[in-house]
């Protein structure tokens, strides 16, 4: 577009200097003062010139006339008139054949960068200036690096007895111990960090000069700080030796296979860098540079490959234990040999693009984007690792319940806002600096509304989860499993509060209030006018407000029974239609499970008079019949004495507010004397108090000759021999038997 733009403009410029010179041709134009027609027509005809050669230079062909005729010098004759012909531009290479041209040359680099790569011997031979030669400088290179690595080394050693102390109490169920636990393995690991640093740093002094020699030595002792470096992070998740601090989750086989193939890895990728850099100080022609490049990018290419399919179960491990929270995670370690490979390949294929092509930029972006993927992953681990060790509901967690935690919504809304600032990165490095959709300041301009409004939307994300935090635990979490709920036909489970059976509604109307307000105000960044937006909502809320009568009386009704406090999840009530446990509701109906298992779904609307039987306390009145001889005093002391004795049960204690008694004689009938007997407990299931209290007396009364009435008459034998018509003389209770019989 812009090489379009530019011939455009050149092509117009030829014509207005062409036009100039027929309109001058035509009539004379008056030479400025002190020159002289002939000079001015000279400096015109030189001017003119100038601009078509340029013309040339830059590839767009330029209209020529085939003949000019000057005027004579003051003569004023007419002259000929001048033919324009215009010629159509060639059009030039495209862009895939300047990529082969430039290909070409790279690959006829390779014997300048051997050459140059030669070179580099002979430029490190200091020996005619009184320094080192190539062996002796490589030679206490070498030595200097060895030292550095084994002081690392030895510290490490002497210090594992401490580092094993630290590294038992790291343990996930420590809590926030591990952490200071975690704190102090880094310590130590940094100690062999800074003895690297410090003997890489003394050396620096021995090569303070300007020559070859010393600026190879700074890169190569840079190289090696930045490599351990590097793998300090990764021991620091690894723990190679150390299972019981590893930060992800991974067996030590593994950890310590993994560990050394990335120092390997890294080792290739910090002397290609330093090779790289030699290069560049000595002068290599860029070509010879993109053919290093090249061929560095087949060997990188190579070593990554072999990492991926070396330490796959690893990854997959790895991955796999982040998958619990984060499950994009886990998906690319489920599927991480071929994931993994098609990024290294791709980010091959780009260095080269980049190397071959001159554009610098290809390859950066894709090196940021590795680098920011990488860093997400270790983030990630280490959030995860710290918030299972600050009391959340991972997986070896020290929590006492299976609550969230403050932990985890803090690590939720970090991790989000991670996220975006890597993907707001990648996306601005490949969208302005390699594919040049847009230029700086138009992604600023794009950006300014889209920052704001992503902030936005972080904040309603974020005050979201701290009032679903704030809520959690009055959410209504009875009859969960129905079959748990209900043993025997009796409702088991304790009703809810009455701020637990409103949050569903409450959390609900907080949703959509939170999300419509970030959307309005997000929309309104972006230069939405949202005001037709809500007008349109309003209008649209009147409409179905008056044309659901029925919707809107059912809303009307649920809001007016909850206000009263009708009822509540997890009591059971009786509303004339149906009788069972709230099980829940909605904006329009309530669940009703009955006893025996059936679900009714009521509109608020047709519910009418609701009779609660789980409010405070009920009283259970229940009638036994005993023989008609039976010793009432007795069996009242006999009824309160299994009252008290039922008093000494904790489970049944914490549910008793008045003790098991008996009431007194409700009838008498027939045969039989109908007792009725009473406690008050609290409402839930009651049903186990009375068949405990019935049990209790089955098991008690007969051996205190208190009987149960039998059904039938009963027939009084006498054993003493006298007659109905005499006077019957005292039997004794031992002397008659009784004997049912039916009743006619």
């Amino acid at each position: 577009m812009t090489a379009a733009i530019f011939r455009a403009i050149a092509l117009a410029i030829s014509l207005l200097v062409l036009g100039a010179g027929m309109v001058r041709a035509q009539t004379p134009v008056a030479p400025p003062p002190g020159m002289s027609q002939e000079q001015f027509d000279s400096l015109v005809d030189a001017i003119s010139k100038s601009v078509v050669d340029k013309l040339k230079v830059e590839g767009v062909p330029a209209p020529a006339p085939e003949a000019a005729a000057k005027p004579k010098s003051g003569k004023g004759a007419p002259a000929p008139k001048a033919e324009i012909k215009i010629t159509t531009p060639k059009q030039g290479p495209g862009e895939f054949a300047i990529f082969l041209q430039r290909a070409g040359k790279v690959a006829l680099a390779f014997p300048v960068l051997g050459h140059q790569l030669y070179a580099i011997g002979g430029d490190l031979d200091q020996r005619s200036n009184g320094g080192l030669g190539f062996g002796g400088f490589v030679l206490v290179l070498g030595l200097i690096a060895a030292v550095a690595v084994f002081a690392e080394a030895t510290l490490r050693r002497l210090l594992a007895k401490v580092r094993a102390r630290f590294a038992a109490g790291a343990g996930p169920e420590l809590g926030v111990r591990s952490l200071l636990n975690l704190g102090a393995l880094v310590l130590l690991d940094g100690l062999g960090l800074l003895a690297v640093w410090l003997i890489c740093n003394g050396a620096r002094a021995l090569f303070a000069g300007t020559t070859a020699q010393d600026r190879f030595a700074e890169a190569v002792l840079l190289g090696i700080f930045d490599w351990r470096l590097y793998m300090l992070l990764f021991r620091f998740v690894l723990r190679p030796n150390a299972a019981t601090a590893r930060l992800c989750a991974m067996s030590s086989e593994n950890a310590r296979r993994m560990y050394s193939r990335i120092a390997t890895v890294m080792l290739l990728v910090i002397i290609g860098r330093i090779v790289g850099k030699v290069l560049f100080v000595i002068g290599t022609p860029s070509e010879a540079v993109a053919a290093y490049q090249v061929a560095g990018v087949a060997i990188y290419l190579a070593a990554f490959l072999w990492l991926v399919h070396s330490c796959r179960e690893a990854a997959c491990q790895w991955f796999g234990g982040l998958g619990e929270v984060a499950p994009l995670v886990g998906l690319v370690g489920r599927h991480w040999t071929g994931i993994a490979s098609s990024f290294f390949v791709a980010l091959g294929v780009t260095q080269i693009y980049s190397a071959v092509s001159g554009r610098v930029q290809v390859g950066g972006a894709m090196l940021l984007t590795l680098t920011l993927v990488i860093g997400v992953l270790m983030f990630e681990t280490l959030m995860q690792a710290f918030v299972r060790r600050l009391d959340s509901q991972l997986l070896g967690r020290t929590a006492a319940s299976d609550a969230p935690k403050l932990p985890d919504v803090v690590a939720r809304c970090v991790r989000v806002a991670v996220l975006i600032g890597a993907t707001v990165t990648i996306a601005e490095t490949w969208v302005v600096e390699v594919l040049g959709l847009v230029s700086p300041d138009q992604w600023d301009q794009i950006t300014r509304s889209s920052r704001t409004a992503a902030i936005t939307l972080f904040l309603a994300y974020v005050l979201w989860e701290l009032f679903k935090y704030a809520t959690d635990p009055y959410m209504a979490r009875t009859h969960k499993n129905p079959a748990a709920a209900i043993a025997d036909g009796d409702a088991t489970a304790s009703p809810a509060s009455r701020i637990s059976t409103m949050m569903p509604l409450l959390r609900m109307t907080a949703a959509i209030l939170i999300v419509f307000l970030a959307l309005v105000i997000a929309l309104e960044d972006f230069g939405v006018d949202v005001m037709p937006l809500i007008a349109g909502a309003s209008i649209f809320g009147i409409a179905i407000s008056f044309g659901s009568q029925t919707l809107v009386r059912d809303i009307v009704s649920g809001i007016f029974y909850l206000t009263d406090d009708a009822f509540r999840v997890g009591e059971y009530i009786d509303c004339g239609k149906a009788k069972g446990t709230v099980e829940g509701f909605t904006l329009r109906s309530i669940k009703l499970r009955h006893q025996n298992g059936q679900v009714h779904t009521i509109p608020f609307g047709q519910l009418g008079q609701i009779t609660n039987f789980s409010r405070d306390w009920l009283t259970v009145k229940f009638n036994l019949r005993f023989a008609r001889d039976t010793d009432i005093e007795k069996l009242r002391k006999a009824a309160k004495k299994i009252g008290q004795d039922m008093m000494e049960v904790p489970e049944i204690k914490a549910e008793i507010l008045a003790p098991f008694k008996m009431q007194g004689v409700a009838d008498i009938v027939d045969n039989a004397l109908l007792i009725r007997f009473k406690f008050t407990a609290r409402p839930g299931n009651p049903a186990m108090i009375q068949r405990e209290a019935v049990k209790r007396m089955f098991n008690t009364f007969p051996g205190l000759g208190l009987e149960f009435a039998k059904e039938g008459a009963t027939v009084i034998v006498r054993t003493d021999g006298s007659s109905d018509s005499g006077a019957s003389a005292p039997v004794r209770d031992d002397a008659r038997t009784s004997t049912p019989v039916a009743a006619s």
